[in-house]
């Protein structure tokens, strides 16, 4: 439907308004025109006959039917009305236009029935007579207080319905005029009414395109006036606003410029909020992203595009680690979070690009620098185990000289074992890393039996008794020396942390898609607070008991490792004075690396 402009909607109905004015009052008129000049007519008619009723009384009979015929033709020629004379019982005594004789009976006339009850009655009606429309008035015609019969005088409507209709040509020329000149001043009055709000119109669209600096002109009504007040107002607010949008929207961009870290905001339908140029760098992306751009369209890396895909589909935050071949290979830690609307309606998620590529690069240094150092300190630390080892078995050294000795050899066991356990997590991380450790269907209960045995020696020092509970079908894949390895570790921390006498449980469990194997002991406990770095690489929580034990700060350390390479995870409860329990929860069926 197409829209008019106000001033086609006000100057229609004006004029139509004045139309429907004018011809309400010129009908209203009319009506009363035409009822005052009826009135006016009965009334004149009906003096008539009450004239022609005082000319004839001695001769209303039928015996002087043609005199009184003669007499009323002579009064109707001289005041141009038809007299009609009429006996009570309707017979017509005479007429000054048709002959009497020739004319039916009148009793049943309207105008005469209603002179029997009152001083007079009128009637309009087509007279089948005379062949037109005449107005008749009758009055009783009484002689000595007797009712003889009615004198009736007509007139014909015709005279009046043209005087009538002089009238009412007059009122239409009336009307036309008014009309004429009242278009224009309908059109004025339109224009004032519909130029603000053209005005206002035009402000409002120069201040969507951003012209918010000319101000409207605060006139005319109090409304119009108080209009262009709010729209100036607004004007004001708007380009306060718009200011510190583009003053947010400037930090944001400069402070996403900035980040290190990529940052993508993709919406529901996984197309581009918006990019970073940190994010554009790791992609080699290099012209400006637009939003609503597919991701898919810019980025072609299948990991990245199945994590957006389920961090769309996940409820909460979530995580990988992704490794990209071009522009250059570079290791991403990725993460994302849901992207609410203000509502707080999910539009989207947040991805944050971690480049781990440095980190990594220092890390491979790191185990590569242990390993070589490690690998190097063998031989000289096997040597000087020897030299000590054949000056302890000779004779002739001093008491303070075999003392000595004897420091250097356990110093010696010390950094050895230390070597062994750097060697050991070096070669655990190589392998998680090249995915060389290859995992297999095992049966449980002898690789814990295998654990045990290991730790007699150290079990009958410390006079402990171990016990081990394990079903014998239960079955889980993994890479049985370096699971054995973990257990020996926390065997070895449970018997050397536990009172002589005490029992250390070794107990396997199946829990349907996992298994947990967990180590308790009755040893004095862990505080809370050391719990989170527990696994953390040469943390002890009391170091010169730990010296004391041969500890190297490593053991856990390596158990944490053995059960990421297995895809699994190892916790720990404890409490002051109550023992540890350490368990490793491994899957049943993990495939391991390809």
């Amino acid at each position: 439907m197409r829209l008019k402009r106000l001033v086609w909607h006000l100057y229609p109905t004006y004029i139509l308004l004045a139309v429907l004015v004018l011809v309400g009052l010129g009908w209203y008129v009319s009506v009363v025109l035409k009822s005052f000049h009826y009135a006016q007519t009965a009334a004149d008619l009906k003096a008539r006959a009450e004239l022609v009723a005082e000319q004839l009384h001695g001769s209303f009979s039928l015996d002087n039917a043609q005199q009184l015929t003669t007499r009323v033709r002579m009064l109707g020629e001289r005041s141009g009305t038809r007299i009609t004379i009429i006996r009570e019982d309707g017979v017509v005594l005479a007429d000054s236009d048709e002959d009497s004789t020739r004319m039916e009976n009148h009793g049943k006339r309207p105008e005469v029935v209603s002179t029997r009850s009152q001083d007079y009655g009128q009637a309009v009606r087509f007279s089948r007579t005379l062949g037109q429309t005449l107005m008749y008035v009758a009055i009783p015609f009484v002689e000595n207080d007797r009712v003889l019969g009615s004198v009736r005088t007509a007139i014909s409507v015709s005279d009046i319905d043209e005087t009538l209709s002089q009238v009412y040509r007059r009122l239409v020329l009336a009307g036309v005029l008014i009309i004429i000149i009242a278009a224009p001043v309908s059109w004025l009055l339109s224009r004032r009414i519909s130029r603000p709000l053209e005005q206002m119109t035009a402000a409002a669209q120069r201040f969507s395109q951003g012209e918010l600096d000319v101000p409207l002109i605060e006139s005319g009504s109090v409304e119009t006036s108080r209009l262009a007040k709010a729209l100036n107002s607004m004007a004001g607010d708007l380009s306060g606003l718009i200011e510190k949008e583009v003053e947010q929207r400037s930090e944001i961009e400069a402070i996403l410029g900035c980040m290190v870290e990529g940052i993508i905001a993709i919406d529901n339908n996984e197309q581009v909020i918006r990019m970073n140029a940190a994010a554009s760098d790791l992609f080699g992306i290099s012209s400006k992203v637009d939003p609503g751009c597919p991701i898919q369209g810019l980025i072609r890396h299948s990991g990245l595009l199945r994590f957006v895909t389920e961090a769309l589909q996940a409820q909460g935050p979530l995580e990988d680690e992704l490794v990209l071949l071009s522009p250059e290979k570079r290791y991403l830690h990725v993460q994302a979070a849901p992207l609410t609307g203000k509502l707080h309606e999910r539009i989207g998620v947040l991805i944050v690009l971690h480049d781990l590529t440095h980190m990594r690069q220092l890390e491979s240094v790191r185990r590569d620098f242990v390993a070589n150092v490690s690998h190097e300190l063998k031989t000289p630390i096997t040597a000087i185990r020897g030299a000590v080892e054949t000056l302890l078995d000779e004779e002739g050294f001093d008491q303070a000289c075999q003392r000595f000795l004897q420091i250097i050899f356990k110093q010696s066991e010390r950094l050895n074992a230390l070597v062994e356990d750097l060697l050991d997590l070096s070669r655990i991380e190589q392998g998680s890393k090249d995915g060389s450790w290859e995992l297999e269907e095992t049966k449980l209960l002898p690789l814990l039996e295998g654990a045990k045995g290991g730790c007699e020696s150290l079990q009958a020092r410390q006079q402990t008794r171990l016990k081990v509970v394990c079903g014998e079908d239960l079955r889980a894949r993994v890479n049985a020396p370096l699971l054995e390895q973990a257990i020996i570790n926390l065997l070895s921390n449970a018997i050397k942390y536990s009172p002589s006498g005490s029992e250390v449980v070794i107990e396997a469990k199946d829990l349907s898609e996992e298994v947990a194997i967990s180590v308790k002991d009755s040893g004095p406990g862990i505080a809370e607070e050391h719990l989170p770095r527990l696994f953390e690489r040469f943390y002890r929580i009391d170091q010169a008991r730990s010296r004391d034990l041969g500890g190297t700060g490593l053991g856990l350390a390596i158990v944490k490792h053995i059960c990421n390479a297995h895809g699994g995870r190892v916790t720990v409860q404890s409490q002051v004075g109550q023992g540890s329990l350490f368990t490793i929860i491994l899957p049943k069926n993990h495939k391991g690396k390809k």
